[in-house]
C-alpha cells in the first residue's frame, strides 16, 4: 500500500534546465553589453563548467567566473548578469505538463505528497511558491534539512520520519537515476524515474517504473492500491 509519494522538484515537476539555460543565456548577454570582452559561447562555457563541478545552484557563479577571467569583479557586469538572470529565470521557470492534475488526483485519492531536493532550502521555496505548489506538499526536505545531498539515506529518512511513514509504504520519483533512484530504493521504497527530465542521457535507471509524462504516475499508483 503507497500511503505517500515524495517528489524531487527540478526536472520532475518543473523545467529547470530549459529555465537554467535560458536565464545564463540571457545574463551573459546583458554581460557583453555592459562591456564583457569575451566572446559569448565562451563565457558559457566558463560558466557551466563552474556550475557542473561546483553545483547548479551555485549563488555566486558569476562572481567567480568574472573574478577568474578579469582577476576582479566589474561590478557593473555583474550586476547586468544578476537582471538578466533574473528576468529571463521569472519568464522561464514553469510546471511540466498534467503536473497540476497529477498531484490533484493523487490527494483526492489519499495520498500524501512530500518532497526532497538537494536545492537550497530558500530558493527551493521561492520555486514552489512562484509555481503556485506550496498548498500540495505536507512536508519539504531541503539541503539544510540534513546538509547530505542524495544518494545518501539521509535525505530520505527524513522525510519519512516527517511522515511517519515505513519506507515500503513510500514511492520516489526523480529524473536523477544516480541520486533520486538509487537513494530511495536503497532504503526499500518504490521508485519511478521520470524520464522526461533525463539530463544524463541515463541508458538504465534501475527504477521499478520508468514515466514519459507525470501523469502516468497516478496509474502507477492506482495499480499499487486497487482499493483506493
Amino acid at each position: 500500500m503507497i500511503k505517500a509519494v515524495i517528489f524531487d522538484i527540478d526536472n520532475t515537476l518543473t523545467d529547470f534546465m530549459r529555465m537554467k539555460r535560458a536565464a545564463v543565456d540571457a545574463a551573459v548577454d546583458e554581460m557583453i553589453d555592459a562591456g564583457l570582452n569575451i566572446p559569448k559561447q565562451e563565457m558559457l562555457d566558463k560558466i557551466y563548467k563552474v556550475y557542473w563541478a561546483e553545483g547548479i545552484e551555485d549563488q555566486n557563479i558569476f562572481d567567480k567566473v568574472l573574478e577568474k577571467e578579469l582577476g576582479y569583479i566589474d561590478h557593473k557586469i555583474l550586476a547586468a548578469a544578476i537582471i538578466g538572470y533574473r528576468r529571463a529565470k521569472d519568464g522561464y521557470l514553469r510546471l511540466y505538463p498534467h503536473v497540476r492534475i497529477t498531484l490533484t488526483e493523487l490527494l483526492r485519492s489519499g495520498v500524501r505528497l512530500g518532497v526532497i531536493s538537494d536545492a537550497p532550502r530558500r530558493n527551493l521555496w521561492q520555486r514552489i511558491v512562484s509555481l503556485g505548489l506550496h498548498h500540495f506538499f505536507e512536508h519539504v526536505v531541503t539541503f539544510e534539512d540534513t546538509f547530505e545531498k542524495k544518494p545518501s539515506p539521509k535525505p530520505f529518512q527524513k522525510i519519512l520520519e516527517l511522515m511517519q511513514i515505513k519506507p515500503e509504504n513510500a514511492i520516489m520519483i526523480g529524473d536523477w537515476a544516480e541520486r533520486d533512484i538509487k537513494g530511495a530504493k536503497a532504503l526499500g521504497m518504490k521508485t519511478v524515474w521520470a524520464k522526461y527530465g533525463n539530463e544524463f542521457d541515463t541508458p538504465v535507471s534501475g527504477a521499478d517504473y520508468e514515466i514519459d509524462d507525470i501523469y502516468e504516475l497516478v496509474g502507477i499508483i492506482k495499480k499499487l492500491n486497487p482499493e483506493s
